[in-house]
């Protein structure tokens, strides 16, 4: 599988990108946090192996943002800090384990191993085809149809018209889709919401004489199944 290490220490990533490599695994190497980011956002790797302590954006502030933008690869985060508190603030920013250095290779094979599986038992377990009325959404390809005619969307725009076909039929809150889409328990004082949803509401509605999705004034949104 293909794997990205970002790692700023040359010595360590050098023997980490070796011990992957001699298991089989395709790695990418990057130096830094922001260059790890782009790469991880492109989500073209079965997991990441992200340092804590990087230059130019730390590996938690990483996963962070990966995780705001929707981006659930498996991440392994290494460190050399020990404490408790530390742990829990890597796994609660969305990390999927945490490793301390120094640690045994075979260690880290078996830990990245064991997220890739959970993954991919996750994933096999929930429904790859969602529809209502008359839309389909194939959340492996990444499409989408209404009608039968394809609708091109951004990656947000998915992620957002995905987690209203899952609650068709119940209104969502603003508050509910700033947590659960963009991942942000708290108002970021912007109309991110609204600039996604009209983006949305734009390309779904084109050319067809129903919309899918309505407002509740005061409320929220609500796509509506009958």
């Amino acid at each position: 599988m293909k794997i990205l290490l970002v790692e700023d220490d040359t010595e360590i990533a050098g023997h980490v990108a070796q011990a992957l490599v001699a298991s089989g695994h395709d790695v990418d190497g990057e130096s830094n946090g922001r260059d790890g980011l782009a790469r991880a956002l492109t989500g073209k790797y079965a997991a990441l192996i992200l340092d804590r302590m990087l230059p130019g954006m730390d590996g938690l502030t990483v996963t962070k943002t990966l995780r705001t933008q929707g981006v659930e690869t498996p991440i392994l985060l290494l460190t050399t800090m020990t404490g408790i508190d530390d742990r829990v603030e890597g796994l609660g920013g969305g990390a999927d384990d945490y490793l301390v250095k120094p640690f045994a290779f075979a260690e880290l094979l078996a830990r990245v191993g064991a997220m890739v599986r959970r993954a991919e038992i996750s994933s096999r377990g929930a429904a790859t085809r969602l529809s209502v009325r008359d839309l389909q959404m194939d959340l492996i390809a990444r499409t989408v149809h209404r009608a039968g005619q394809a609708v091109e969307l951004q990656a947000q725009e998915f992620r957002l018209l995905e987690y209203l076909v899952r609650n068709a039929g119940r209104a969502v809150t603003r508050a509910m889709l700033l947590e659960n889409v963009w991942k942000l328990n708290f108002d970021p004082r912007t109309n991110i919401v609204e600039t996604h949803m009209s983006r949305l509401r734009a390309k779904l509605d084109l050319g067809h004489n129903s919309d899918l999705i309505h407002t509740i004034r005061g409320t929220g949104y609500i796509l509506r199944a009958d």
